[in-house]
């Protein structure tokens, strides 16, 4: 009788700490071993291993053996709202006009490898920013590439994956625009995909689970929550329009298994509510995902045409057809 080919591996599901922000960073991740989280998504900021703080070696030994002992894996992300400026959001960005602004948010990056490293974690994510006032596409994308030069070059010292998120909003807003990049740069081993599944359904031209196919072979981190097309707000997992079943059959039969981290990161208000109920959510789908004979089958091709999407914090999401590198 020839064997059972075995099925792909159950995947590793994380919780992001920007979504448990009024928890210690101790107390948010022994909440999430005792709920059964495979890692975390530990971003840096403030209130959670302040990449600005003094002794940064030191408090960074203090959360790896913490990290350990409670056998958590983890992704280091870099999305804090004010880490570096307390008036600008997400500023300074890579694309600043100042070279001084610039240099400040490469330096949090390689501070991020440098953490990345000495926890041994999957991947540094990352983000563009969004187009300054009155530069154009061409600039910032010069910008964007050279600032992330030495990025790459400590992360592939370091053997850490940068995985570059495409966020809606931002210079580098979809697939199609990593590609973009990827090409910039040459193609380099150590520069990944951060996938949001979210962004997916309120972004791209094709449905989430198309994007994880599309995405696989440049895969590093993937962060996970739910969203309605044409509006980029993170909403708790079953209160938008994602198949999760789908998307989770499709991110199986990839291979993926670095972490897929849960994003609510404007839910920290109830986040060990939102962290408890999250992860049997996501083990439900999983289960029916395997259930379904055509697990991985939705419809290629356009998704459903939507009113322009638009940001919930106002910001114009607009969508981008391919660039040429």
């Amino acid at each position: 009788m020839t064997p059972a080919t075995p099925g792909p591996a159950p995947l590793r599901f994380g919780y992001g700490t920007n979504g448990l922000a009024d928890l210690r960073l101790d107390d948010a991740l022994a909440l999430l071993a005792d709920l059964g989280y495979a890692g975390v998504g530990l971003t840096l900021d403030h209130m959670h291993l302040d990449p600005l703080a003094p002794d940064l070696a030191a408090r960074t030994r203090q959360a790896g053996r913490r990290l350990a002992a409670l056998g958590l894996e983890v992704t280091v992300e870099t999305g804090a709202r004010y880490v570096l400026d307390p008036r600008r959001k997400h500023g300074p960005s890579l694309l600043d006009p100042d070279p001084a602004d610039r240099s400040r948010r490469a330096d949090l990056l390689l501070r991020a490898v440098r953490v990345a490293a000495d926890l041994g974690a999957h991947a540094v994510h990352c983000f563009s920013g969004t187009l300054p006032p009155g530069t154009d596409e061409a600039t910032a994308w010069n910008r964007l590439a050279d600032a992330l030069t030495p990025v790459l070059e400590a992360a592939t010292a370091a053997g850490i994956p940068l995985a570059v998120e495409p966020e809606p909003g931002h210079l580098l807003a979809t697939l199609a625009d990593f590609h973009h990049l990827r090409h910039a740069l040459g193609d380099p081993a150590h520069l990944g995909l951060t996938l949001d599944i979210g962004h997916c359904q309120c972004l791209e031209p094709l449905p989430p689970a198309d994007c994880v196919r599309a995405a696989a072979p440049w895969l590093r981190h993937v962060q996970i929550e739910d969203m309605r097309r044409g509006r980029h707000e993170h909403l708790p997992l079953g209160d938008g329009e994602i198949d999760f079943p789908a998307v989770l059959a499709a991110l199986a039969a990839t291979g993926y298994s670095a972490l897929t981290v849960v994003e609510l990161p404007r839910h920290s208000h109830a986040g060990p509510h939102h962290a408890e109920a999250s992860l049997p959510f996501l083990r439900e789908a999983e289960a029916a995902a395997a259930a379904r004979t055509d697990s991985v089958a939705p419809m290629h091709g356009q998704a459903p045409s939507a009113p322009a999407p638009a940001c919930s914090d106002g910001v114009p999401v607009v969508p981008l057809g391919p660039r040429t590198p």
